[in-house]
């Protein structure tokens, strides 16, 4: 189906105007459209854009990010969650620097090949950094395409291969060819954060309701459908985070390459409760303790929803509560610089800072 081409130019042009100041949109190159869209992945364009541009002070070009430390750029990547995004396009940039004289190259195929890049990823280079005419699949694009098409499949990965399909078979989304990969993909991105939300949309005030199949034949908000939830499984954790702090340093373990954030340095972290029998992130805590009354913060991880108590005690306190030996762990700079979890950082700010 062909969409309205004068709603579409509208939309270009309602979306270059409220959102061309988005930093990745401007001074446009094939390495910031790749940094933006790995930011981008999991991640909101509000914390996108606290960190993109310090970021790309920091790592300007493909050879600076590829030469650099892992813990440099992991440092550098905090606030940004999801640290195996950083590692992906360091070992990306890596890649290119080796295979392609530190270019990106401009074919799918060649694209996918490298690390951390996967369909959406080297389409979203191709035509939001080359303008090629192809289609960006994310969750919006999933969303509003779906909806102007009025395909009702089930949100996930067999809709997504459903319009890739459709769009080769030049049965959807045809007029990116009028209108150029670049700006088609950005205007409906928009269109799904704006007016076409997963939740909410604003149907009257939207400038693609006069060629919206969903519109026009029931309510939006039941395409695609839902997943079910019923096949969404949350595990409940309670972990004790403990403090020791030694001549201003602060005792630490880092992350394996098995266990979620590796790379990055923890407070020592011991099992209280966990619903997941299986979970063998963290050790079990030794002895029972009374946490009730601790400090506590809330986080999330995968498939975890994290009680985070909070413990400041002396070296002799900690050997006695974890049955733990001190040389088992380190003591790092207690600084901002410090390349450690989120989760670590929050539960030393409610006691250093209380």
């Amino acid at each position: 189906m062909s969409l309205n081409n004068t709603a579409i130019k509208n939309l270009i042009s309602w979306s270059k105007r409220e959102f061309s100041h988005l930093p990745w949109r401007e001074n446009r190159s094939l390495y910031r459209t790749l940094v933006s869209e790995i930011m981008l992945q999991q991640t909101t364009v509000s914390t996108v854009l606290n960190h993109f541009e310090r970021f790309i002070k920091v790592f300007p070009d493909i050879d600076t990010l590829a030469n650099s430390s892992e813990e440099k750029l992991t440092i550098e990547w905090k606030g940004l969650g999801y640290y195996r995004r950083a590692r992906n396009l360091h070992k990306a940039c890596r890649y290119f620097q080796e295979n392609f004289q530190s270019k990106i190259p401009l074919d799918f195929n060649e694209l996918v090949k490298a690390p951390g890049i996967g369909e959406y990823t080297a389409n979203a280079i191709l035509a939001m950094g080359a303008n090629e005419n192809t289609l960006c699949v994310d969750a919006n694009l999933e969303r509003v395409l779906s909806r102007l098409n009025f395909i009702r499949m089930q949100k996930g990965p067999k809709l997504i291969k459903k319009i890739n399909s459709d769009f080769r078979e030049n049965l959807i989304a045809n007029e990116i060819n009028n209108f150029g990969g670049r700006d088609y993909n950005e205007a409906m991105m928009d269109l799904g954060r704006v007016y076409c939300q997963a939740r909410k949309a604003d149907c009257l005030i939207c400038p693609m309701s006069t060629s919206c199949l969903a519109f026009k034949n029931t309510d939006p908000l039941t395409i695609p459908e839902p997943v079910d939830k019923k096949t969404k499984k949350y595990f409940d954790l309670k972990l004790l985070r403990l403090i020791v702090l030694k001549n201003n340093k602060i005792l630490s373990y880092k992350k394996s390459n098995e266990q979620w954030l590796s790379g990055q340095f923890e407070l020592p972290s011991f099992v209280i409760e966990s619903e997941d029998e299986d979970l063998s992130q963290y050790p079990r805590l030794a002895k029972f303790l009374d946490y009730d009354l601790l400090p506590m913060i809330k986080t999330s991880i995968t498939k975890y929803r994290i009680s985070n108590f909070v413990l400041i005690c002396s070296e002799d306190e900690f050997e006695e509560i974890t049955n733990c030996k001190l040389d088992q762990y380190q003591y790092i700079e207690n600084d901002t610089n410090a390349n450690l979890t989120t989760a670590s950082t929050k539960s030393l700010a409610i006691i250093l800072q209380s």
